[in-house]
């Protein structure tokens, strides 16, 4: 297991360790793994908002997360961020799509709720970590600053590309970083359950949770609906002559070409596609295919808000700057990103105008989405991100 602790810097007691347990196998195995190194280990189960009239797992979740400290005979403790996962998760995502963005709550949970309040709590309460089950990894690496050692903590990739889950974590901060384990970042997922089993956790044979973090598997236009209120609007050619219904324009993303009716009257039978929406009257604007790719929705080039490095220092030597301005100047070194969760990496480049930070792609993309998380890498290495204005 890859981690940046350090074991005998308190040789009087083991490192401890709070673990969020969410009762599912990554996070279980995660415990085991730590209890099996020596680490002091709590199982933490983090209670978040339901919205009402949907399924309540929580408390199934809870059983089981206790089920596995059990076995594991650590200490458990539920705690409740309830009302901080309303206010800064699923407020700012209601928010977002009121104004016609496309948010990422899993990025906001990750920042406010796992590496926020969790670990503030745990470091309160006398942890030296946190650690989750999370597919990526935190590797430590020396950096000689001002005459002294200093240890810095590489976000990664983590080795099970299906899993890695890196995208989700660009916000995280050095100062986090030095207090986060990530324990089966190296495993494939297959290895997780095996090692699950080694163990003897009933997580072995549940299935993985699906969709938001926390929230489950919802009807995102349902839930829309009940909590923003939307209404019918026309479907636009960008002549504006109306040819369509839609149900409501914050439900779509740029480059989606489902969940809107077309008239049968109407002449177009190419497959159209969103490239733009107006919120305030509630239209969207539609575009057939050229050449294979809607070329309205071509972007070469974005600008980003909300940006954080996690580690400038890995940046190539005609990028670094000083921690405190995080300058960055164009390049044509190998710097990457991805624009999506899964996606493939882009090749780009990024400089600093003023105070805002400007990513160009090497090929125009489609279906670039504001409110979405743009992140960056060399290599393996995820750099940090921002949002996409």
């Amino acid at each position: 297991m890859q981690s940046q602790s350090n074991k005998k810097a308190c040789p009087e007691r083991s490192p401890r360790v709070f673990v969020g347990l969410s009762g599912g196998v990554d996070s279980a195995v995660s415990a085991a793994l730590l209890q099996r190194d020596g680490f002091d280990v709590t199982g933490v189960f983090i209670k978040a908002w339901t919205p009402e009239g949907y399924p309540c797992s929580w408390k199934e979740d809870r059983r089981s997360a206790i089920r596995a400290a059990a076995i594991l005979d650590i200490p458990f403790i539920t705690l409740d961020l309830e009302k901080e996962y309303k206010k800064e998760v699923v407020d700012y995502m209601i928010a977002e799509y009121k104004i016609g963005r496309t948010p990422n709550p899993d990025v906001m949970c990750n920042k406010e709720i796992k590496f926020g309040h969790f670990l503030k709590f745990a470091l309160k309460n006398g942890a030296d970590f946190v650690a989750t089950g999370h597919y990526t990894r935190a590797v430590a690496s020396p950096q000689s600053r001002r005459g002294r050692d200093e240890v810095r903590v590489r976000l990664e990739e983590g080795t099970d590309k299906n899993k890695d889950q890196s995208y989700f974590l660009w916000t995280l901060t050095q100062e986090q970083l030095k207090h986060i384990l990530f324990p089966i970042g190296h495993l494939q997922k297959s290895e997780v359950r095996k090692l699950a089993g080694k163990f003897g956790l009933p997580q072995e044979t549940k299935k993985d949770s699906q969709g938001l973090c926390f929230l489950g598997k919802i009807d995102m236009k349902e839930f829309l609906t009940k909590y923003i209120g939307t209404k019918k609007g026309k479907v636009l050619l960008e002549s504006g002559e109306p040819i369509g219904e839609h149900d409501g324009a914050i439900h779509y993303t740029i480059g989606e070409r489902h969940g809107f009716t077309i008239n049968q009257k109407s002449e177009n039978k190419s497959p159209l596609y969103v490239v733009r929406k107006d919120i305030e009257k509630n239209t969207i604007t539609v575009a057939p295919k050229h050449f294979g790719r809607p070329s309205q929705m071509l972007v070469k080039n974005v600008i980003l808000e909300d940006t954080n490095l996690n580690d400038p220092t890995s940046l190539p030597p005609s990028q670094k700057a000083s921690e405190g301005q995080r300058k960055l100047r164009e390049t044509k070194e190998n710097l990457s990103c991805r624009i999506r969760y899964r996606q493939q990496k882009i090749k780009c480049k990024i400089e600093q105008k003023g105070n805002e930070i400007k990513i160009t792609f090497d090929e125009p993309q489609m279906g670039v989405s504001p409110g979405q998380s743009l992140v960056l890498y060399q290599g393996e290495i995820c750099l940090g991100g921002g949002i996409i204005l």
